[in-house]
Order: C-alpha cells, then structure tokens, then sequence
C-alpha cells in the first residue's frame, strides 16, 4: 500500500532541501519504490535530487488541452491512453527513484477535461510506489487536486520565525478547508540557530495547534552547496542537517 508524504510550508522555509533529503532518506534506506513529485511551481526538486528534466505534467497539458477537447488527433488513442503515454513519457526515472513535476499552473483557456484526465492519471501512477513523498508550493495546489486525497505524513517545514510558525497553522488549516484526510501533521522548523527556539515561537507553536516533531540546525554545508549549484542530496552523511532529519523521520507516525 502506497504511503504519501506531503511536504508544505511558505516560500523560503527550505521546502525543496527536506523533500529531497526525506526521498535520498528513503532510497538510501531501501524503505522501498519511491515516487517524487514537484507540485511547486519553480520546479527545482530535480535540481537538488542532482537530475535532469525536460517535461513537466503542465507541458503535457498545454500541448494536449486542446486534443483532450475533441478537435485535434490523439495519434489513434483514446484521450486516457494517450495521456498516460505522455505523463509516462515525463517521469524523469533515477536508480534510487522517479521523479513528476507538476509544473505551471494553466493558462486562460479551459483545460477542466484535461485536469481531470491527469490527476486520475498521476494518482494511478503513484498506486505502482511504495511511497510517494510530494513537495508542495504553499497552497497545496496539488493536495487540493488529487483524487485520492489521504495523505499518510504531513511535513509542515518553518522558519525560526513568529511569520514562519503563523504560515505553518495556516498550512494546518488550509488542509481542514480542503478536507483531505491526513493521517498525521508535524512541524520541522528549520535553519535554527543553537538547540532550543525562544519562548515566543514556542507559544505560537502552541497557539496555532501545531505539533513541533524537533529542530533542523542552520547548516554551513547546505549554504556551500547551494551556492555552487550541487545537489542538495550530496550533503554528506554526518552533516547536521541531514542527521537531524533523519532523527525526525525516525520518530514520527512509527517511522520511515
């Protein structure tokens, strides 16, 4: 049975280097198939997994929106099939594991038939892995979207900020708007600064009804590498941040 990991928060909390280290985690580990899917819109995940990647699910819409309509050839397949081929065709396919991203939202024309076919498209997709780990842009676009909405762990990434903590329970909130069912909801605070947070994060920790699962420090070597442009997954196995996080994923919802 699939298990899915969605990791959300605002922008510049450090999103994308907790997705790619949760799915380097997983694979590194053997925990089983894992499939990675970008729902932010930047589209960067593949840069900090250290792969390349030349289609998106958004590509496959634009160039198929209208065909999905009815007035343009599926090169003799049915739209659900054809679909398929082409979603398969931008799974971006790693030793360790897959890779789909989402991409761009749409654009102005009415792209309802062929959101549909795609999202059944991707959740069936997703039912071949072990795991699925999701990083989202701060809306939950994708959460949103999906037709199979349980989320197994929901990795809610801050800052040691009062701004950070008030998104995260907003994220916490936006999850009960939308009703998907999540099975249980954690918050990793980020780039921390020594071994505690202050007493006022504390308390707006407490206030917005958010459960901390622990502290990832603020670590020189993720700097290092993004400035240069290396994969985040090659931070070293005694790097802080990466022994803190796996520390994390050890302990909550009965492990990873």
């Amino acid at each position: 049975m699939t298990k899915t990991i969605a990791v959300a928060g605002k922008g510049g909390t450090g999103k994308t280097t907790i997705s790619a280290l949760v799915i380097d985690y997983l694979a590194r580990n053997k925990r089983g198939t894992v499939l990675a899917i970008d729902a932010d819109p930047s589209t960067n995940l593949n840069l900090a997994l250290g792969v390349p990647l030349d289609d998106t699910v958004g590509d496959v819409r634009e160039e198929t929106a209208t065909a999905v309509g009815g007035s343009a050839a599926l090169s003799g397949m049915t739209k659900w099939d054809y679909l398929d081929f082409r979603i398969n065709e931008a799974l971006v396919e790693d030793v360790a594991f897959d890779l789909l991203a989402m991409g761009r939202p749409e654009g102005p024309g009415c792209y309802c038939a062929a959101n549909n076919i795609l999202r059944t498209s991707v959740d069936r997709l997703s039912d071949a892995y072990d795991f699925v780990v999701i990083g989202n842009e701060a809306g939950l676009e994708h959460l949103s979207r999906r037709t199979t909405q349980d989320v197994d762990l929901l990795l809610i990434v801050s800052d040691p900020t009062l701004r950070g903590i008030i998104a995260a329970g907003r994220v916490l909130a936006l999850i009960d708007e939308l009703k998907t069912a999540v099975d249980a909801a954690y918050l990793i605070v980020n780039r921390v600064n020594g071994d505690s947070l202050p007493g006022p994060l504390m308390e707006a920790i407490e206030e917005q009804k958010l459960e901390l699962a622990g502290l990832i420090p603020a670590d020189p070597a993720v700097n290092e590498l993004d400035a240069v442009g290396e994969p985040i997954v090659r931070l070293p196995a005694d790097a802080p941040s990466r022994r803190s996080l796996e520390a994390i994923l050890a302990s909550v919802n009965g492990g990873l």
